[in-house]
């Protein structure tokens, strides 16, 4: 059902035609977002094909959308969606064809988690933006909105219209273990305010924005994708703490929101988690704070929502609190069943179905969806893959890409004035430490110590990388205190550094040579407070390129020192402690100028 240019025709039926022409099991499968392994729509490779049939029984998307006539289905790079921007674009038109080369052609709303920094699905040549948590410390609303428009504009040319992000939490729990910096802050008011604009950043770019985790997941010590966490705040501590920000989303007209996997005492006493209770999702988001359009839940597959009851209980559950989305169910065969069952056994009215249907359909209406779909890889020779080049990861975004992150990196401590560093006066480099995995698997294409230092070496430096790990060995250790001793400044990049953790012995060690130390927090700005005895540091609060790069240039002067602490370091630093100096010119010569 492809047209002359490459477009996929699509239905003219709005929702409620849609939805009176579907029967009880294509009406149950709108309600379901699952994954499925594979790069391409059909005739999966057989790794893939083995992993499907296991998960769903089926091959494919095409075979999983006739079957079980799903609403939504979501992208990752583990399983295998993810390969470059032109076979996800490809990926996309194939799923959308399948869709509607049914008895009742109905769209199916594609998502994935880019939240960007910590959670990166799609990674280079796609835009590195900064993360939620450098964008609180660069702390402009226009910052978060444009960020938000290149990450929608690039996925929507992929065919991905519906992004799990902005996270909404508000991280007050520095030992938070899932949240962190993938939120924007621990001021409510500021959290609220970049939330809302990346809301509208997205929906500049025609993809629905969704924010989580609703009621709030930012002062939990529990993981749920492991546990049930337990939020410990009374009734009046949740308002004014972590509701600021759902209710900035939803004035904002968020499309979406997805609940958490936790349970909150104050605002539901049975100990069911947020995800299945009535008083939170309907009492809460849909009555208190007047959210009119979708809900997800988070993946049913996580622990947090497994702990009470059956794997076939939690979608109907689920449903009956007043979600509309099933996110990834351990067992779509089951899910699906189940809530048939439910329905023809009067737990659960089709009337009430109706209403969560006809919300999915609305969504894609407001996306442009029932109207036509534009599969943007599915005509290569018609335009298509040009289009998707042209998009993704031009020379525009990755600029804008850039100077936020310059904006975001925060520098913590400068003694004796040490930074900017100069080529004239400290041009010996060595770059050593933690060289985390990349980002999700997708942000970072060499080892981030590697990428800080060929970044310096084109601002002029000798520099060096010799990493030590996540977790330094004694004799590593030795080897990089050796390796100090003919340097003129030491970066150490460190990652979730502990206060008893080889990390910790190693920047000790390094300290004790005399040369002048600068910590690089590349995750966590919590790092520093074990780390008072380094002449200087800064956080960068992701690894990927983008943030490496800029470090580097806020380090050489190439760009201003701006960033500012989106949430407090006890007890060093407050919440907006940044130190600043402008930038100066480097250097000669054509590769040098003013960034």
């Amino acid at each position: 059902m492809a047209d002359a240019g490459g477009a996929v025709a699509g239905t003219t039926d709005g929702p409620d035609a849609l939805l009176g022409a579907m029967d009880l099991a294509q009406k149950v499968g709108q309600l379901f977002v699952v994954r499925v392994h594979g790069h391409r729509a059909t005739a999966p490779d057989a790794a893939d094909e083995r992993a499907n049939r296991s998960l769903h029984g089926v091959a494919d998307a095409a075979e999983l959308i006739a079957r079980y006539h799903v609403g939504g289905i979501a992208y990752y790079a583990w399983t295998r969606n993810i390969r470059d921007p032109l076979q996800v674009a490809a990926l996309s038109a194939g799923i959308q064809r399948a869709a509607l080369a049914q008895p009742v052609p109905v769209p199916v709303l594609i998502s994935t988690d880019q939240e960007h920094g910590a959670v990166t699905r799609i990674g280079p040549p796609a835009a590195l933006l900064p993360g939620a948590m450098a964008l609180g410390a660069a702390g402009a609303p226009a910052d978060a909105r444009s960020a938000a428009r290149i990450a929608g504009t690039e996925l929507a040319a992929m065919g991905i219209r519906q992004n799990y992000a902005p996270v909404a939490d508000v991280n007050t729990n520095p030992a938070n273990p899932v949240i962190g910096v993938r939120s924007f802050g621990s001021d409510p008011k500021a959290v609220a305010a970049l939330v809302a604009a990346q809301i509208r950043g997205y929906r500049d770019a025609g993809v629905a924005a969704t924010a989580k985790h609703f009621p709030g997941h930012g002062d939990t010590a529990e993981d749920s994708h492991t546990g049930l966490p337990v939020l410990d705040r009374t009734r009046a501590e949740w308002e004014a703490l972590d509701e600021p920000p759902f209710a900035a989303a939803v004035a904002a007209g968020v499309g979406s929101v997805m609940t958490a996997h936790i349970v909150v005492p104050a605002l539901d006493p049975s100990g069911d988690p947020a995800t299945l209770s009535h008083r939170i999702v309907t009492g809460l988001l849909r009555e208190r704070l007047g959210h009119r359009g979708v809900i997800v839940t988070d993946s049913l597959g996580m622990a947090g929502v497994r702990k009470k009851y059956r794997d076939d209980e939690i979608p109907l559950r689920a449903l009956l609190a007043g979600c509309d989305q099933l996110l990834n169910p351990p067992s779509l065969p089951r899910a699906h069943q189940a809530v048939i069952r439910a329905v023809r056994a009067g737990e659960l009215t089709e009337e009430r179905v109706d209403r969560s249907v006809l919300r999915v359909l609305r969504l894609k209406q407001a996306l442009g969806l029932l109207d036509t779909v534009r599969g943007l890889g599915a005509g290569l020779g018609s335009g298509g893959g040009a289009a998707v080049g042209a998009v993704v990861g031009n020379p525009a975004h990755l600029t804008a890409a850039d100077r936020i992150a310059e904006r975001a990196t925060t520098v913590f401590t400068n003694r004796g004035g040490l930074l900017p560093l100069s080529p004239a006066g400290r041009r010996c480099l060595l770059v050593t430490g933690a060289d985390p995995a990349a980002p999700t698997g997708a942000g970072t294409a060499a080892a981030p110590t590697t990428v800080l230092a060929e970044a310096l070496v084109r601002l002029g430096f000798t520099a060096a990388a010799a990493p030590t790990g996540l977790a330094p060995t004694p004799e590593g250790i030795a080897r990089a205190e050796a390796a100090a001793r003919g340097h003129d400044a030491v970066l150490v990049c460190t990652y979730n550094l502990g206060a008893h953790s080889a990390q910790r012995a190693l920047v000790d060690r390094l300290t004790a040579t005399g040369v002048p130390v600068i910590a690089v927090a590349l995750r966590n700005p919590y790092d520093i407070v074990h780390l008072p005895d380094v002449t200087a540091s800064l956080a960068l609060y992701s690894w990927s390129d983008t943030e490496l790069r800029a470090a580097a240039r806020v380090l050489a002067g190439a760009a201003a020192a701006r960033g500012r602490l989106p949430v407090a370091v006890p007890p060093l630093f407050p919440l907006g402690h940044g130190l600043q100096y402008p930038s100066v010119l480097v250097g000669t010569g054509a590769e040098w100028r003013r960034i």
